[in-house]
């Protein structure tokens, strides 16, 4: 029997992101890039950025004809700072990952017209000197010259407005059923173009909620979702009857319409995973964010 879809809605607020391609040699060299700059990216709570994997680009399709690859990095756009964190994030995260990794490359995918980082003459400063410009497969691109050879990267990185935060919840009569749900969830969602998942396996097993008993921390466990404090003292449980485990998948995107196709394909290959029970979403309200992506697809405003 398919799982309950809740009528409800999972609450995504505004960002803005950059997309780089980066491409390399042969697959290998090309992941080991990729997973090297989103690494520790998971979310905003404390890591620089949220980054993930967008989509896979073949040889035919990049600038260099080599194996590419599109990564995003997102930050919330309620960061007054958000301009200066997103270029500092792109510039630590290329320069210490991607300049690193053997035979890899960066290009530009977004727009560089009006909102833009001159990330590759920061990078390029690397070259101490003896790096320069060039046209390269026919974009406006600095070279430095690096031990194996040379590192080629563009000169203008594009940067645009975004969103982050949708979400499903998975809950299992199981633990393995609420995990094998989220991996078939967000297996379906990575293969949308223009959607992230940052977490790891892109499963969140630690879904939080905004907020803590401590001051210096802004977010914590989500205490009433949490089977083993489901009869604690204090604690008013909000975990439906039979469930043993929760998992999450979060989703950052492009736009609205990108991450309800997401959520929706999500939605379509979980539903069917034996001993699941419900699948959900996170919300507070509104509060957080004013872009809603409902589960039910009648639902959506369009």
């Amino acid at each position: 029997m398919p799982a309950q879809i809740d009528d409800t809605y999972a609450e995504a607020f505004r960002s803005i992101y950059s997309s780089v391609l980066i491409t390399a040699r042969d697959r290998y060299w090309l992941d080991r890039a990729v997973q090297a700059s989103t690494g520790n990216a998971s979310s905003t709570i404390l890591c620089d950025c949220e980054a993930g994997l967008d989509r896979y680009v073949e040889p035919g399709e990049t600038p260099d004809g080599r194996p590419g690859a599109i990564v995003q990095f997102h930050i919330p756009r309620f960061h007054k700072d958000r301009e200066q964190r997103l270029e500092r994030s792109l510039l630590v995260r290329v320069s210490q990952n991607v300049l690193t990794c053997p035979t890899a490359a960066a290009f530009n995918v977004l727009p560089a017209d009006e909102k833009w980082f001159p990330l590759g003459r920061k990078v390029a400063y690397f070259g101490d000197g003896h790096q320069y410009k060039a046209e390269r497969h026919g974009r406006r691109c600095w070279v430095v010259p690096i031990l194996s050879g040379e590192f080629t990267i563009e000169r203008r990185f594009g940067w645009a407005d975004g969103l982050m935060g949708g979400n499903l919840w998975f809950f299992g009569a199981t633990a393995e059923a609420a995990l094998e749900a989220a991996m078939r969830a967000a297996a379906a969602a990575a293969a949308v173009p223009g959607v992230i998942l940052p977490f790891p396996g892109g499963v969140a097993a630690s879904g939080s909620k905004a907020g803590s008993r401590y001051k210096f921390s802004i977010a914590s466990t989500y205490a009433e979702y949490c089977p083993t404090l489901r009869e604690k003292e204090g604690v008013a449980s909000r975990l439906p009857e039979g469930v043993a485990s929760v998992q999450e998948i979060i989703l950052n995107g492009a736009d609205l319409p990108t991450i309800v196709t997401a959520t929706q394909a999500a939605i379509a290959a979980a539903r069917d995973t034996p001993d699941l029970l419900t699948i959900s979403a996170g919300n507070y309200g509104g509060r957080l964010g004013k872009s809603f992506i409902y589960l039910h697809p009648d639902k959506q405003p369009r």
